[in-house]
Parts: C-alpha cells; sequence; structure tokens
C-alpha cells in the first residue's frame, strides 16, 4: 500500500521531470543562434533555404523529442520550402521551437499549423528585411566605408563591417528571443481561446498566396512571338498579359509540379528545363 501511495505521489513529479527535460534550454537557443548564420549554406532552387532551416533547428529539436522517430519525423517536417532575410529567420526559429514543444506536450495538437504559420510569415518578414537590410542599411553602411577609404584610412571597412553588422546581429539575437517568448504566449492564449483551428486556416491561406505571389515574381518567361494581320503587328505576349497575366509561369510551374509529383529526379528536371530553354530560344519561342 505505501509503495503504491509513493508511486502516485511521483508521478506529477516524474512528470513535471520529463517536461523540464524536454523544455529547450539558453544553450539549446545559442546553439540555434549560432547555426542561423549557415541559413543560406546549401541554398537550392527546389526548397531554397530547407536544409539550412533543419540544421539549424537541430539542437532545439533533439532537446524537444527524445525518441529518434518523432525526432526524424519533425526534422521531415522542417524539409520543406523556405525562403526569407536571414536576418529575420531567427523569429521563425524561435516560433518553430516553441511550437515544436507545445506539440510534443498536447497529443492534439495540430502539425500542420507549424508549417503553414512558417510558409505564411516568410513572405512579410522578407519584404521587411530586404528593404531594411538589403535596400537600406547596406547601401548607407558601403557609403560610410567608402567616404573614409578614399581618404586612405583603415577605419572604412571596419565601420562599413559595424554599421551593417550590429544591427544584424542584434536582430538575430534577439529576433530569435522575440519568436520563442511570443510565439509560446501566442499558443497558450490561442489554445485557451479555442481559435487554432481558425489560426491554422486562416495561415494556410496566407502561405497559398505567398506561393502563388512568388510564382509570378520569380519565374520570368516571355514570348517574343508576334503575328501581323494586314497592317496591324500583334505581339503574342501583350495578347496573353490581357487575358491572365504571367499565365506562363504559371503554366511552367504547374508543368514542374506534375513532373515531381510523378517521382521525376529534380536532376534530371533541371537538366531538362536548360536544355528546354535553350532550343525554346534557337527557335525564338522564349
Amino acid at each position: 500500500m505505501s509503495e503504491m501511495t509513493q508511486t502516485l505521489a511521483d508521478g506529477p513529479k516524474a512528470q513535471a521531470q520529463s517536461e523540464a527535460h524536454d523544455r529547450v534550454t539558453p544553450r539549446d537557443l545559442r546553439s540555434v543562434f549560432w547555426r542561423s548564420f549557415t541559413l543560406q549554406g546549401s541554398w537550392n532552387y527546389e526548397r531554397q533555404q530547407h536544409m539550412g532551416y533543419a540544421y539549424a533547428m537541430t539542437p532545439a529539436l533533439k532537446r524537444i523529442y527524445q525518441d529518434p522517430n518523432e525526432l526524424g519525423r519533425a526534422l521531415q517536417r522542417h524539409l520543406v520550402l523556405f525562403n526569407t532575410t536571414p536576418h529575420l529567420s531567427t523569429f521563425m526559429f524561435g516560433l518553430s521551437i516553441a511550437m515544436e514543444e507545445e506539440n510534443q506536450r498536447n497529443p492534439e495538437f495540430n502539425e500542420e499549423s507549424i508549417n503553414a504559420i512558417k510558409t505564411s510569415l516568410m513572405g512579410p518578414l522578407a519584404g521587411i528585411g530586404d528593404s531594411i537590410f538589403w535596400g537600406s542599411l547596406k547601401v548607407i553602411a558601403a557609403g560610410m566605408g567608402i567616404y573614409f577609404a578614399q581618404q586612405g584610412s583603415i577605419l572604412g571597412p571596419i565601420l562599413a563591417l559595424f554599421v551593417y553588422n550590429l544591427p544584424h546581429i542584434l536582430c538575430r539575437w534577439y529576433g530569435l528571443k522575440l519568436g520563442y517568448r511570443a510565439g509560446t504566449t501566442w499558443l497558450m492564449r490561442i489554445y485557451q481561446s479555442g481559435l487554432m483551428d481558425k489560426v491554422t486556416y486562416i495561415a494556410s491561406i496566407v502561405g497559398l498566396m505567398v506561393v502563388g505571389a512568388m510564382t509570378a515574381s520569380m519565374i520570368d518567361i516571355s514570348t517574343p512571338l508576334s503575328f501581323t494581320t494586314g497592317q496591324t503587328t500583334m505581339k503574342v505576349q501583350d495578347f496573353i498579359d490581357k487575358i491572365l497575366p504571367s499565365f506562363l509561369p504559371l503554366l511552367f510551374t504547374f508543368g514542374m509540379f506534375r513532373l515531381i509529383r510523378r517521382g521525376v529526379n529534380i536532376n534530371w528536371i533541371l537538366l531538362g528545363t536548360v536544355v528546354f530553354g535553350m532550343v525554346a530560344s534557337a527557335l525564338g519561342l522564349l
């Protein structure tokens, strides 16, 4: 009887110890921070920053998931298309870590919401980050560095690196902490209010809109074909744009998607795209 009483008494204590063991530590967050600098290290045209994202998340995922099978599924979950400004990517890391912790604790948590939130936020973060770091801060830092370098001062390159990297590093570090803390608080509020399903649904819609916009903006395909009727010359591209702008990029994207769904090797798809582009250009079709 005493052993049973002791077991019941130790139950909540053992559960609390297990949750504490699975919780991400400050050391894990620091590891994620340093790994975030390699986000672009394996950038590719298929899924862009996906391998860098999974690599940066690995220390936190190993802490959260003790079971190798669960860890494998978590890593696979983060090997999807992702692309945003690297300087602000750590906010997404922190948010993903908080959601992974909730997924480990809560059996009813919707795993699909993790990638839905990532996809919906990567576009807005890229817009903000590109305008601040690539469009403004980089130009300002380079201008200041060039001015001092022209005077023969060693402060030129030093000042350029300092002006650019100080806010960059601060954004990475505090973005990670903000994303993790805000994510934890946000998830608690969402679950308490019962809005998690609606948030996931809305995030999925926004994510699809982001991917659709990427198709129109990142794929540039046009045709120089034209035909003449009487004294009027009509360009085929102008005719297509009046009916459905970016129709050729959309058609090309659907073709790539169909090939991938059929299991065609991505290397053959890339090689075929290069050959098709060369042949179509030589024939005057593209």
